[in-house]
């Protein structure tokens, strides 16, 4: 990572607690649940310190922001190759750690040189296919 995108962090107490509660964290929560969780801890701890360290986390390459949920943005502690599974209902999200093969044609690339790719998966969970409802819009 370029050098000008690094930033400094001074690990305060509630820094810790962030990077505690997102490390091996597999719910993709989104910054308003990182806040429910750690301000338990620390009730006086604002919303703006969540929400900036996960912005400088996030320019250190150490959390992904996630687009997947058309209400919030999902944080990703993962930053490794993966894939996700995301269920049409409740939002939840899961990681896979397959590999998949996009093949794609000079044409198709349009002159990008490809590094890399991300695959969703949508559908129902578990739960809210044995919920008995009539599932909603597939897709983000």
């Amino acid at each position: 990572m370029d050098d000008h995108k690094r930033t400094t962090m001074k690990l305060t107490p509630q820094r810790l607690a962030i990077l505690e509660y997102l490390e091996n964290n597999g719910d993709h929560p989104s910054a308003s649940d990182i806040y429910s969780a750690v301000s338990e801890r620390f009730p006086t701890m604002s919303f703006a310190t969540v929400y900036n360290t996960l912005r400088t986390l996030k320019m250190q390459d150490a959390v992904r922001e996630l687009a997947i949920d058309p209400d919030k943005k999902r944080f990703d502690p993962n930053t490794g190759p993966h894939h996700h599974l995301i269920c049409i209902r409740c939002r939840r999200i899961v990681d896979i750690h397959s590999e998949f093969s996009v093949g794609l044609t000079e044409g198709e690339k349009c002159g990008f040189e490809i590094t890399g790719n991300h695959v969703d998966f949508y559908g129902l969970c578990p739960v809210c296919k044995n919920s008995g409802e009539k599932a909603p819009h597939e897709g983000p």
